[in-house]
């Protein structure tokens, strides 16, 4: 009885026990508390044993189990293999995410970043795991290349749930062959599910996993769906939403809140707004868009601009944790591919009510600023409004407004923008931030759904324009937030770490150039270096080097700056229509607005991790697609001769962008010519050993289209001209390597020497003197030089066997004078 009154007194101990009280009618021990148990105890513990010391009932036993369980998939506890429960400090565990390599090792990314870096795995490691598993590693030191090792202790979470493939039949098993191939591992299918589907041989299938892989046993799975052949069309938008898990339909739940949302402004949502309608705001967007989540507008206010940058009020619509948030937070961001989007929201909020379209009522959320003559952001404020859009623009057609000066309705607005913009662009390049100018292109389809042609897209200052209306908003978000102390997911941009730092100026000091900064580099610097190598034919690969060396932009809940764009602080604001972070955001801003605190679902941390997984996830999924296509675009030019630009190299070939159709493709090393070509990456060259031939960045050259594979969506190109006919390296003579090759003969090789008649080296010598003439010095030196060689010869021969054949003649050159040692060589008269 007193060991339950103790047990009892133990689980009242528990400090957040009003928190819980507060959250559940028949509160559980609190998580904080259970790890504090399993601290003090300072040993794992089975859950039986800590349920009888925290006085868990039967009734209450199994959803103890489930907050353990939920605990060890948050990495705060481990269940070890004997059901004991672990403190994962104690145990100095780290939850990471398996990214798996094709060939077959991968790494531990932490999902909590730190300096340390991630964990390697080795092969033997990854059996059993696959791409994209939840697992807690416990660090194992550092191997000979300097990087962390790790053992997977437990799978926490498994990513892969259904897989997209290919079906074949090998030696009648059903296999499916997955086309992530970082899931090189082939799956066994089920024989009751192929006998139901009955697919064909190479036809794209979609597997439910039903039993994982383990050390010697492969995955199982069965067939749930059959998508059709390869080459279908739309098939590798198909497969890269499938291979990537990319959430492709709304829940029902979704579908039936977004139904209820109203297609019009009512009344009743203008409380509290400021009335915007008559005020001149325009969209400026691409010819395609369909959703716009952003208008402009400015005037002049004396010697200083007046910018206002409405957004659409996302957070008006959808409320935190609602049916539709859920769905939102679980994509995180739209994913465009050629001819499909896949929306963030529900398609009546995306392209209706939420969109700022022309001619009707919107709700927004306004950032409302003044701007100095220099540049700087003097005043600013936010506040829900209500607008109409009196236009909606396209980026070209008010480029040709401004370049032209035509007359337009709209010209004061526009002019007035523009001279906003400049001064907004000469404030950017005196901040230093870092210009990367790439060429990005637009596939334009025929009826049948065939690319018909590749496009550039030119960059113009309209496209600019906006953009710096975006920054200067996204900026005032930042600070706003850090002003009054609310948590957010900032947009976080770092710079080089000092190992890709140090690797970046050894490659720019062998092509020249020079990075400023010393060990810490600010963005001026890298400007700095960009203007260096402009105009270099070997930019775009000098902009990847520069990229590279930076650190990946993450959203986060503290803010440490944004590196490229040289901002202090930095927060995705103006998108709340097809980004996750922009939404909440906008819920921070009206939480501090309405002197409230916003809280989202789970910690801000885990949300920074989740939304930057899914914009890589997504960005992957469209380069995927893109890939694809050119390739099926490039299968009716196999054999045709295009004239290109050497874009990259690599020590197996270079890879070649296509004149006229911006399509790249790879010549291997061994298709550049009769020679031993080698990769020489001090100087980003490949040249070859004896030709001296040599391949630079930005080298014009022509190819002709060898293969089009759509399996790994990679064109194969053979070289028909270009190089540089470089300096031929002289080929190492016997005289100048005689000295390392010599060795001692053999009396076999001497007798032979001896049986060989020398009255044959006569004839030879005389052809030999037809190709190159020696002098008579020249021809008396090597007399003496071969009467030396056998009379040596015949004294080893003597030393070697004292008595040689009888039958053994040897016939000599010999020369009226004896030959004298020389120091060097001796000058040809």
């Amino acid at each position: 009885m007193n060991k339950n009154i103790k047990s009892l007194n133990l689980r009242e101990k528990d400090p957040f026990l009003k928190r819980e009280k507060q959250r559940y009618e028949h509160p559980l021990p609190s998580r904080e508390w259970i790890i504090e148990l399993l601290e003090q105890k300072g040993v794992p513990s089975k859950i039986e044993v800590l349920a009888r010391e925290l006085s868990i009932t039967e009734e209450e036993y199994e959803f103890f189990e489930r907050r353990l369980k939920a605990m060890a998939r948050d990495g705060q506890v481990l269940i070890n293999r004997r059901g004991a429960v672990c403190a994962a400090d104690k145990l100095d565990l780290v939850k990471c995410r398996v990214e798996a390599h094709k060939d077959g090792f991968g790494f531990a990314v932490p999902l909590t970043p730190t300096k340390d870096g991630d964990f390697v795995l080795y092969e033997r490691q990854m059996r059993g795991i696959m791409h994209g598993d939840i697992v807690t590693v416990r660090p194992a030191g550092i191997d000979r290349k300097g990087r962390r090792e790790g053992t997977v202790l437990d799978i926490v979470e498994r990513a892969q749930s259904k897989v997209v493939g290919r079906f074949y039949m090998d030696r009648g098993v059903a296999i499916l062959e997955a086309e992530d191939k970082r899931l090189n591992q082939s799956i066994v299918l089920e024989p009751d599910s192929v006998a139901h589907f009955k697919p064909e041989s190479g036809q794209v299938i979609v597997g439910e996993i039903e039993t994982y892989p383990e050390q010697n046993r492969p995955a199982v799975a069965k067939i749930i769906e059959v998508l059709g052949d390869y080459a279908d069309s739309g098939m590798e938008i198909e497969i890269a939403v499938r291979k990537h898990h990319l959430p492709h339909q709304f829940s029902e739940a979704c579908t039936k809140a977004a139904k209820k949302i109203p297609d019009h402004v009512r009344k009743s949502d203008l409380k509290g707004r400021v009335d915007l309608r008559d005020l001149p705001l325009v969209t400026i967007d691409g010819e395609t868009a369909r959703d716009f989540d952003d208008a402009v507008f400015a005037e002049k206010i004396g010697r200083n601009y007046r910018l206002v940058v409405a957004i659409a009020d996302v957070s008006h619509y959808v409320r935190p944790d609602d049916a539709i948030d859920t769905d939102a937070q679980e994509r995180s961001t739209s994913v465009y591919f050629p001819r499909r989007v896949i929306p963030m929201l529900p398609e009546n909020l995306s392209n209706g009510i939420c969109s700022l379209n022309p001619d009707v009522e919107r709700l927004c959320m306004v950032c409302d600023m003044v701007i100095t003559y220099a540049g700087n952001i003097k005043e600013y404020r936010f506040y829900p409004a209500v607008m109409r859009s009196h236009a909606r623009l396209t980026y070209n057609q008010v480029w040709d407004w401004i370049s032209d000066d035509l007359d337009h309705p709209h010209k004061a607005q526009i002019d007035t923008l523009y001279k906003l913009f400049k001064i907004l662009q000469k404030k950017r390049f005196e901040r230093g931030a870092v210009e990367f100018e790439s060429v990005e292109t637009q596939m334009l389809f025929d009826d049948n759904g065939k690319i018909e042609k590749i496009v550039p897209v030119v960059r113009n200052d309209a496209h600019k324009l906006i953009e710096e209306c975006m920054l200067a908003a996204n900026v005032c978000a930042a600070e706003f937030l850090i002003k009054n102390k609310h948590t957010a997911l900032f947009r976080n941009h770092l710079g080089p770490t000092p190992e890709k730092l140090a690797t970046l100026r050894e490659q720019l000091g062998l092509l020249g150039l020079q990075l400023g900064g010393g060990d810490n580099p600010t963005p001026k610097d890298y400007a700095a270096l960009a203007e260096q190598f402009k105009g270099r034919p070997d930019a775009e690969l000098l902009q990847v080097m520069m990229l590279r060396s930076m650190q990946q932009a993450v959203y986060e809940p503290h803010c440490d700056g944004h590196f490229g764009l040289a901002y202090e602080a930095y927060a995705h604001f103006t998108s709340p229509i097809r980004r996750y972070p922009d939404l909440t955001v906008h819920r921070a801003i009206k939480a501090v607005l309405n002197q409230q605190t916003y809280t989202p679902n789970k910690s801000w941390q885990a949300l920074g991790v989740h939304t930057s997984f899914c914009e890589r996830r997504a960005d992957d999924a469209s380069r995927d697609v893109e890939n694809w296509l050119k390739t099926y675009y490039m299968r009716d030019k196999v054999g045709e001769i295009f004239e290109g630009k050497i874009s990259g190299m690599t020590n197996f070939g270079l890879f070649v962008t296509l004149d006229g159709i911006h399509i790249d493709g790879l010549v291997h090393i061994s298709d550049l010519g009769e020679d031993y070509f080698n990769f020489r990456p001090e100087i980003m060259a490949i040249e070859g050993e004896r030709s001296g031939i040599r391949f630079n960045m930005g080298d014009k050259v022509s190819v002709r289209v060898a293969r089009a594979d759509l399996d790994t969506s990679k064109i194969d190109l053979t070289l028909i001209s270009g190089g540089s006919s470089g300096k031929k390296r002289r080929a190492k003579t016997t005289a100048q390597t005689g000295s390392k090759t010599k060795r001692k003969l053999t009396a076999k090789e001497i007798d032979d020497a001896m049986k060989t008649p020398v009255k044959q080296e006569k004839p030879a010598a005389k052809r030999r003197s037809k190709v190159q003439p020696e002098s008579a010095a020249t021809s008396s030196e090597n007399g003496k030089k071969k009467t030396a060689k056998a009379k040596t010869a015949m004294e080893k021969a003597k030393r070697k066997d004292k008595k040689p054949s009888k039958s053994v003649k040897i016939k000599v050159k010999t020369s009226d004078t004896a030959p004298t040692k020389r120091k060097g060589r001796s000058k040809a008269k």
